[in-house]
């Protein structure tokens, strides 16, 4: 059964959805925000945040969502859990209907639903995420000075990864399934260039070792001279098994954008699932996409940065725009976008 209809609605929770909360609440727009399955997003998943502005000494991620989330709140906003399953927004008010089985109305949207990263299904990841393991080397790379790491992947951000902690890290490991990396070969070389970076081909993570007391103590590596270990230990092959003595371990296998509810609608993804924004008549960036009232922020529309600071920007753009478009509904003037290139 639907509500009454709302002015806008939020999905997400993270830093984009609570910044774009702190902005609408503040235009008293009333915002109602949809925590999701995952309230707080991939920051609750980091122990400490160092690189966030105003915070010289540090602060946790859960801290950091709670504290944005008050802050919200104080404002007007209206919290609600569970996440958005199909969209209808050929007309409006658009529906939503919900994974608690409710439907809602709204004018205008705010996605910011995030992007969640891959991980690689090895024993022990889901103890230690954020206690040694990491997906992102920009914000915990500082906290593993004098470290031996390992880096999992072989693509561009894998490469990334490994030349950023290597500013930090004793020694860094690449790890990769195959014998040929999947990144440009001008990111390839700069890894295979550095002295600090070395790799261990037809080789995968099988498992991490450590508490959330210790972090990250050890990993145990499977490796194969074909290739894709795993797979050949699951079908029977022997493989060769070796521990090795680390204090971090850094996912870089890519991020899926949580964007399946918009596949069906005039929302416009790119290749990778990531929302294509637009640009405005002078063909300055925005937060608008190919439908109407409907706007994005933070990693769902952002597959390079994905930092915190650059999600709590756009969250801000976001309900800026949203404002100003329903200043124009209520004066009955169309506004029109264009594709970015």
């Amino acid at each position: 059964m639907s509500e009454e209809t709302r002015d806008l609605v939020i999905a997400g929770s993270g830093v984009a959805g609570l910044s774009a909360a702190v902005y609408a609440a503040r235009a008293d727009f009333d915002p109602l925000v949809l925590e999701g399955d995952e309230p707080g997003g991939q920051l609750t998943l980091t122990t400490d945040v160092e690189n966030y502005l105003g915070f010289p000494d540090g602060v946790g991620g859960m801290e950091l969502i709670q504290r944005g989330k008050e802050q919200a709140e104080k404002f007007g906003a209206e919290f609600k859990h569970g996440s958005i399953e199909w969209a209808d927004l050929d007309e409006r008010p658009f529906k939503l209907s919900l994974s608690t089985g409710e439907t809602l109305e709204t004018q205008t949207l705010i996605v910011a639903t995030g992007a969640s990263a891959r991980w690689v299904g090895a024993d022990g990841e889901d103890e230690l995420m954020g206690y040694g393991l990491s997906t992102c080397a920009t914000c915990d790379g500082a906290f593993h000075r004098g470290d031996n790491v390992l880096v999992v992947g072989g693509g561009d951000s894998a490469m990334e990864e490994a030349l950023f902690l290597a500013k930090f890290a004793d020694s860094v490991t690449v790890v990769h399934r195959r014998e040929e990396l999947r990144a440009s070969e001008i990111m390839a070389d700069r890894a295979r260039d550095h002295d600090a970076i070395e790799f261990r081909w037809n080789t995968e993570l099988r498992s991490l070792h450590g508490s959330q007391e210790e972090g990250v103590t050890g990993a145990t590596l499977i490796s194969h001279a074909d290739g894709h270990p795993k797979q050949r230990a699951e079908n029977g092959i022997e493989v060769e098994t070796e521990t090795v003595d680390v204090g971090g371990v850094f996912y870089a296998v890519g991020h899926t954008p949580n964007t399946q509810f918009l596949e069906d609608t005039g929302v416009e993804l790119d290749e990778d699932g990531y929302v294509r924004l637009q640009t405005d008549d002078d063909g300055r960036p925005t937060s608008e996409t190919t439908v109407e009232g409907v706007f994005a922020a933070g990693d769902v529309a952002d597959s390079r940065y994905q930092q915190a600071v650059t999600a709590a920007g756009t969250g801000s753009m976001a309900a800026l725009d949203a404002e100003e478009y329903l200043e124009t509904l209520e004066r009955g003037q169309p506004k029109t976008v264009e594709a970015s290139a």
